[in-house]
């Protein structure tokens, strides 16, 4: 069966063992999915599967091409869309078939890939983490970036160079976090530390291969 599931980020809390020893958990709703399509090494070239989120809201519009796509599958539309790659070794999955949570159990270790929170413009200090300049005194030296490059070879700013800019809204992949709870009837998956993104954002959450 298909190695991963979509989930929707609800927020963080806490749960409390029975010696009163606190841990911080991600609360995610973790499917209902549905296999929307099944691609094989023959047509595509590779083995994957194509998940549907099923959601609690349908998507309100749906153009023509998306309508053959899902109506091709038998399966109602749905808002997200997301693949995931078969190896050697895994269940075969059909057009059709639900992924749930319930593939999960207490203790797997899971990767988690979301999209980071957008920061906007930020400054080198916030965005890479940099010192800055002394304080006081009058160094006149605070968050200023300083140099960016020499000045007679190659005379230019080397492309990579650590700047202030656009921070956040990047792909970003969590590893070996822990599941801590899940909970079938709800659809619920309780994770040990943070993930990214915002409250309501989507991601997807996979067991590590061993």
């Amino acid at each position: 069966m298909v190695n991963g599931i979509i989930g929707k980020k609800l927020g963080m809390t806490q749960i409390f063992d029975a010696d009163g020893t606190s841990t911080p958990v991600t609360v995610i709703k973790a499917g209902p999915c549905v296999v929307v399509q099944r691609k094989t090494v023959s047509t595509d070239g590779y083995e994957a599967v194509q998940l549907g989120f099923v959601d609690e809201q349908s998507p309100k519009r749906v153009n023509k091409p998306m309508k053959g796509h899902f109506a091709k599958a038998g399966i109602p539309p749905t808002r997200i869309l997301r693949e995931f790659r078969l190896y050697n070794g895994d269940e075969a999955a059909n057009v059709g078939d639900k992924v749930l949570v319930d593939q999960f159990s207490e203790n797997d270790i899971i990767d988690v890939v979301g999209t980071s929170k957008g920061r906007g413009f930020a400054g080198f200090v916030k965005r890479h983490g940099f010192g800055g300049g002394r304080a006081t005194h009058g160094s006149m030296f605070h968050r200023a970036p300083g140099s960016i490059g020499a000045s007679a070879y190659p005379s230019r700013v080397i492309k990579g160079t650590r700047m202030a800019g656009h921070m956040g809204v990047d792909r970003k992949t969590i590893r070996n976090l822990r599941v801590v709870r899940v909970n079938a009837e709800e659809n619920l998956l309780l994770v040990h530390g943070a993930v990214p993104g915002p409250t309501g954002a989507y991601v997807l959450i996979k067991k590590k291969r061993m």
